[in-house]
């Protein structure tokens, strides 16, 4: 399995694995989260170009999961991160974070961050065996409070989130 920067021509496929991927959600009774719009392209390249995004590819080279971040408080900040269902449970996911906090140290960032949804199987309780460990609301830096207030005005809150860290 190889990790490398999307192509811009691959950034659709990105769509189609967090439609994908987000199918799991009506399993659960998350609809609204299952038929969510995957992040408009002009977006993804927004990610591509700032150097924040890479897909894990197949033998062919082709994308089966992807990861963005974003640069927030000094840290690095988990925006997506979609895995195929076909490919789950392979540690592709895992392999991502991995790179991803590689790359933050790299850049001197003391951390991960992210925000999920805590009783989601392949949320919170996924990426604390990825090292994450859950933020008390008092630990909330000003862009991660920024960030859960938006989940908030945009209907996330309906189901319990949690903030997450991991130490680098």
């Amino acid at each position: 399995m190889d990790i490398r920067s999307p192509r811009v021509n691959e950034l659709p496929v990105l769509q189609d694995i967090e439609r994908a991927a987000g199918q799991r959600f009506h399993d659960i009774g998350m609809r609204e989260i299952a038929d969510d719009d995957p992040l408009p392209l002009d977006e993804l390249v927004r990610y591509q170009r700032s150097g924040l995004a890479w897909v894990s590819v197949d033998a062919a080279d082709v994308p089966i999961a992807y990861l963005i971040a974003d640069r927030v408080d000094g840290g690095i900040h988990v925006e997506q991160v979609s895995v195929l269902p076909d490919s789950a449970g392979h540690g592709i996911g895992k392999s991502l974070l991995d790179h991803l906090a590689g790359h933050a140290q790299s850049e001197h960032a003391p951390a991960l961050t992210l925000t999920t949804f805590s009783e989601v199987p392949w949320n919170a309780p996924y990426y604390s065996r990825c090292g994450f460990h859950v933020l008390a609301d008092s630990a909330l830096t000003p862009g991660l409070r920024k960030i859960r207030e938006r989940e908030a005005a945009d209907g996330l809150d309906r189901w319990p989130r949690v903030c997450m860290r991991r130490l680098l």
